[in-house]
């Protein structure tokens, strides 16, 4: 009995010296999607540097993976707790953020995972703008609530003038991504254009058989985060230090992405296997797409005013720091 005695107060004074937040094994759930643009999330998930982040914190931790298809599942998951910390657009974010104002459930971004350009690609070679699309021609897009979707509506409020960014959503068709790739690949359907998102623009523009019309560049005139990490409040305050780690973590992820590229496509091969695809042109294509990974938020201002202009937010944030966390205070964010 006084083995059991000491035995229990042992442990009990091993628990008290342990660092604040590493005296239990936690786990920290985060949801991904498909494409290139997870590749940061690809790289934290094989290095394991959400773990070796929040050991430097102070936090004994497991990182878990669960892959979901389009922002409204992801968002249904992070709202309902399924995971800790969603990645996906920064639209769906936005209107989680206005819905659930001064709430537990109101989302905030945690860090900017991916900010490569959306690019719309037609295999209808004569054409030189979306105005040379006809009215018969479907638009091929991963989902009708997307952010290629906001991309196209506000390119339409540019070129229409406002009050005409509905124009040409009659024309938009939800396809996933391969089945959009085969359409322009093959042509003879009535899919003429397809809001491409990387490794599928690259391999719709190397076949030759499809031109760039516009790209998210235009309808935010300049760089907008495609991807971004976000998690409710209640998450946030429950684990004050782990946008940090989280951050940091990515930080590392990017730099392999940019001083080792072809590590960086070995992983992304791993976690995606391609016919298509080796790991030499993915090694490639990382070269070209240096600055397309970083933690900063881009565009979310911009987005927040048009959603608020044509009816998607109720509430607009008047910065982009209203929307995310503090951590990015400091990061080049707009």
């Amino acid at each position: 009995m006084m083995r059991k005695i000491a035995t229990a107060l042992g442990l009990a004074a091993a628990l008290l010296a342990a660092p604040e937040g590493a005296r239990a094994q936690s786990e920290t759930k985060i949801g991904i999607g498909f494409g290139v643009g997870f590749l940061p999330m690809f790289i934290v998930d094989d290095m394991k540097l959400i773990e070796k982040h929040a050991k430097a914190a102070g936090i004994e931790t497991k990182a878990t993976y669960q892959r979901f298809s389009g922002s409204a599942a992801m968002q249904d998951a992070v709202l309902s707790g399924s995971v800790d910390i969603g990645v996906y657009g920064v639209a769906a974010m936005l209107i989680a953020w206005d819905k659930a104002r001064n709430s537990p459930q109101q989302i905030f971004g945690l860090a900017g995972v991916n900010s490569s350009p959306l690019v719309l690609v037609s295999n209808k070679l004569d054409a030189k703008s979306i105005e040379d699309l006809a009215a018969t021609d479907k638009i091929a897009m991963p989902a009708l609530v997307s952010p290629q979707m906001y991309a196209l509506q506000m390119i339409a409020e540019k070129r229409f003038g406002k009050g005409n960014q509905d124009k040409m959503k009659p024309q938009v068709v939800a396809l996933p991504h391969p089945e959009s790739l085969n359409a322009m690949l093959t042509g003879g359907t009535e899919v003429k254009a397809y809001f491409a998102t990387p490794p599928f623009t690259q391999l719709v523009l190397d076949s030759g058989k499809a031109k760039v019309l516009t790209s998210s560049e235009e309808a935010y005139g300049g760089r907008s985060t495609f991807l971004a990490a976000g998690a409710t409040k209640k998450w946030i305050d429950a684990n004050p230090k782990m946008a940090g780690v989280l951050i940091k973590a990515l930080e590392e992820a990017n730099d392999v992405i940019r001083k080792d590229p072809a590590k960086a496509a070995a992983i992304y091969l791993k976690a995606e296997p391609s016919k298509l695809l080796d790991e030499a042109k993915v090694t490639a294509m990382l070269k070209t797409m240096p600055d397309d990974f970083g933690v900063a938020l881009h565009g979310v201002k911009t987005l927040a005013d048009f959603m608020g202009r044509t009816g998607g937010l109720k509430n607009i944030p008047t910065k982009w720091q209203d929307v995310v966390v503090p951590d990015l205070a400091n990061t080049a964010s707009n």
